[in-house]
């Protein structure tokens, strides 16, 4: 079992992410700064996820001489456009409406940094949903308010569980974190 010798650092205020770091035995100090997640056009969704990943990862460069700092960033995508955080119930219902009955995308994009080093990856799960009611989503917003998730869901909580009925890919990816991915590249990086 691969058990890190340097401490680590996710600089992450996402609970999920601490939690499934806690699940894979690592134990990270939680650091966090603001960073604008603001990426050029023109970039696909996996390299928009990149790309914030490792701007997150840059604003760590100090803590990086003594730790490996994790970042991540996750974007869902929906035929071809990317669905970030609602900004009200409104935009919630319209997007949760699209997702309804298809496909989407989930990109996770990973950033290990240590000293002078940055590795970046990402990891892509596809997850379709059935149909959806338009009860069952005023309710999903009303009571589980999902304000700040990318694609206004969720995977670990109501909708989760009763709207999905495919996951292609990892299901950990889905909640912010590609951890089977992160453990291997995470002890190469160390190696």
């Amino acid at each position: 079992m691969f058990k890190p010798s340097i401490p680590l650092i996710l600089a992450s205020k996402s609970p999920r992410r601490q939690e499934l770091i806690k699940l894979m035995g690592l134990e990270v100090e939680v650091l966090l700064k603001d960073v604008d997640e603001s990426y050029p056009d023109g970039l696909s969704p996996a390299e928009i996820a990149s790309y914030i990943s490792a701007k997150k990862a840059e604003a760590f460069q100090t803590e990086a001489q003594t730790h490996v700092v994790i970042t991540a960033d996750t974007i869902v995508a929906f035929e071809g456009e990317i669905l970030g955080k609602p900004k009200d119930a409104a935009d919630a219902k319209a997007v949760l409406e699209k997702l309804s009955g298809k496909s989407h995308q989930v990109y996770t994009g990973v950033s290990l940094a240590y000293q002078d080093r940055i590795k970046t990856f990402y990891d892509l799960t596809e997850v379709t949903f059935r149909e959806l009611t338009p009860e069952e989503i005023v309710h999903y917003i009303a009571v589980y308010r999902p304000f700040d998730k990318a694609g206004s869901y969720g995977i670990q909580d109501w909708l989760g569980s009763i709207a999905i009925v495919q996951i292609i890919g990892s299901y950990p990816n889905v909640m912010g974190l590609p951890t089977e991915k992160l453990y291997k590249e995470l002890s190469e990086f160390l190696a």
